[in-house]
């Protein structure tokens, strides 16, 4: 456990409760009369939004615009589930065993993403910020999608009719640990045709439309639409769901550990990295499978079950004097709507911004 006290980011987020009629208190009127008026509060450090009185109204309509772009199915039973979920097991062993190639495995806290037939620079590991910059993977620099998943998985999907034959090319295996989540974002347009297919297994979830995160300490906003997600379920998104508003998993969603298998189809013209990029790995390195970070462990199958040391309250603890004057950093998949703006205010301001990779 960190020293700050926390390795569940939904103890953060109950710390935050004493707070949080003050926090929403935090209101300024744009007229003098009361009727029609505008009410703002800072939803980060580096924005505002506006709420009308007439949000309430609006939100109704926004979620009836999701939820009728929205597709779930059953199709999966607890046996199969079982048996798909060692299959995920495995996955999480030879990641630990670093069997994978590089870019195939992607570790965040709570959260680690298997990257299969396609992979993508997302988040911190943009060369540069704001929609659209999200790049594949040159061929061949991550694993191909594994047989089973053709075989359990993407094969029923065909002959339950949710995808056509030969749509999908890219698998994702998301594997959340109780606490872990994912910030608001839209799976990028230039890369990923629609719908976006996901199947969820080990537990039971709740995918959240139109929140808003904040960070240390870490807060979601009210959702605009909650879609519960049970294990074995198929959720398809399409239209104004997977388009026109963010989608997360909170972290008081994650109660147990959680996976999700993520089916996409790539666009024929969307972009790669360029040979020469500092992420692109040689032929040679991609030929060549990952070996493990320490040699001394042994494969296990239950690693995605131990806890994790939060990234945030460990690097608070290498800079407690600079922590809180730190901005948080802005994903582009979680702004990508106001990512043309701020690219705009950092070009105006003239400020360089390091990166840190991850």
């Amino acid at each position: 456990m960190a020293a700050s006290g926390y390795s569940d980011l939904r103890e953060k987020l109950k710390s935050m409760t004493p707070h949080r009629d003050e926090y929403k208190n935090k209101f300024v009127d744009g007229t003098s009369n009361g009727k029609g008026r505008k009410r703002k509060f800072r939803e980060s450090d580096d924005d505002e939004y506006e709420h009308s009185d007439d949000s309430v109204e609006h939100r109704e309509q926004e979620a009836s615009r999701v939820s009728s772009s929205i597709l779930q199915k059953n199709i999966f039973t607890p046996e199969e589930c079982a048996f798909i979920e060692e299959k995920i097991d495995d996955v999480v062993a030879r990641g630990e065993a670093g069997l994978y190639r590089e870019h195939t495995v992607d570790r965040a806290p709570l959260r680690n993403k298997y990257f299969f037939g396609e992979g993508y620079t997302y988040g911190s590991q943009l060369e540069k910020r704001g929609p659209g910059q999200e790049r594949l993977y040159r061929k061949g620099e991550v694993d191909d999608i594994p047989n089973w998943v053709h075989e359990l998985v993407i094969k029923r999907l065909v002959s339950t009719g949710v995808v056509p034959e030969g749509f999908v090319n890219s698998a994702v295996i998301n594997d959340y640990q109780p606490g872990g989540c994912i910030v608001s974002h839209v799976d990028p347009q230039h890369i990923f045709a629609r719908p976006i297919v996901s199947v969820s297994f080990f537990s039971d979830s709740a995918l959240c439309f139109g929140c808003r995160f904040q960070f240390k300490p870490i807060r979601v906003s009210e959702p605009v639409f909650v879609l519960p997600v049970r294990r074995g379920s198929v959720t398809v998104l399409s239209g104004y769901a997977a388009d026109e508003i963010t989608h997360c998993i909170r972290p008081q969603d994650i109660k147990e550990r959680r996976a999700v298998i993520i089916l996409r189809k790539t666009r024929p013209d969307a972009p790669r990295l360029d040979s020469d990029s500092p992420l692109s790995s040689s032929p040679v390195e991609r030929r060549a499978p990952l070996k493990a970070k320490r040699s001394h462990r042994k494969a296990d199958p239950d690693a995605a079950h131990r806890p994790r040391v939060l990234e945030m309250d460990k690097e608070e603890n290498r800079h407690p004097s600079h922590s809180r004057h730190r901005r948080h950093s802005i994903s582009s998949e979680n702004y990508w709507r106001r990512g043309q703006d701020s690219d705009k205010h950092r070009e105006s301001s003239g400020r360089k911004v390091k990166m840190r990779r991850h």
